[in-house]
């Protein structure tokens, strides 16, 4: 799919069919999904793929357990076949930053010294590229966050401590479904978010 054509078609899909998606298939758009960029190539980002009904289910149980479950307004969500975490470890970017040819960025000494945390602006590449990819597979993908439920899935599902999840996303074939709320909101114009300051020449 052209990628203009791909980027005006994605948006986030709340209903899922439950049919299983081929680990290959998976394992094939992730691995395109990992190539984007990623300062001094620490390549940080790293998945964990729930793509078993027993491992999809033990998810929902963690952060969506009844009674919550019960009045829950996308339920087809649920039938996704499967969920990718997107993973980051950011002692990864200091380590890497403390190496001799990075050095003298003056990064390399504790996670406080980065004014921009690019753990986080990486791993947010690695999703677009995610999001990108289904539709270029013809998939439906659906974004969210782990917030408080952090440190229960990175428990229930093995998750290193100094890793931090990015987000979780739901993926497999879309079923007609009903926007979220916030579809509804538009988009700031071109002319609200392009902006070229002038300089004084004086």
């Amino acid at each position: 799919m052209e990628l203009r054509r791909a980027m005006a078609k994605r948006r986030m899909v709340r209903a899922f069919a439950s049919t299983p998606i081929a680990p290959a298939r998976l394992d094939g758009l992730l691995d395109r999904s990992r190539r984007a960029p990623s300062a001094g190539n620490t390549s940080a980002a790293s998945f964990v793929v729930l793509d078993t009904a027993e491992a999809v289910s033990a998810y929902w149980d963690v952060t969506l357990p009844e009674p919550k479950r019960a009045s829950f307004r996308w339920t087809e969500l649920l039938a996704a076949p499967a969920i990718v975490l997107v993973i980051t470890r950011p002692d990864a970017y200091v380590e890497r930053y403390a190496e001799s040819d990075k050095g003298r960025a003056g990064l390399g000494e504790h996670l406080d010294g980065w004014p921009v945390p690019y753990w986080w602006v990486d791993a947010g590449a690695v999703v677009q590229n995610i999001l990108l990819s289904c539709v270029d597979e013809d998939l439906g993908a659906c974004l969210f966050g782990v917030f408080d439920h952090e440190p229960a899935v990175k428990d229930r599902f093995g998750i290193a401590d100094d890793d931090r999840i990015v987000a979780a996303i739901a993926i497999g074939e879309p079923l007609p479904d009903e926007p979220g709320r916030s579809a509804a909101r538009p988009r700031r114009p071109l002319d609200a978010v392009v902006r070229r300051p002038l300089l004084d020449e004086t």
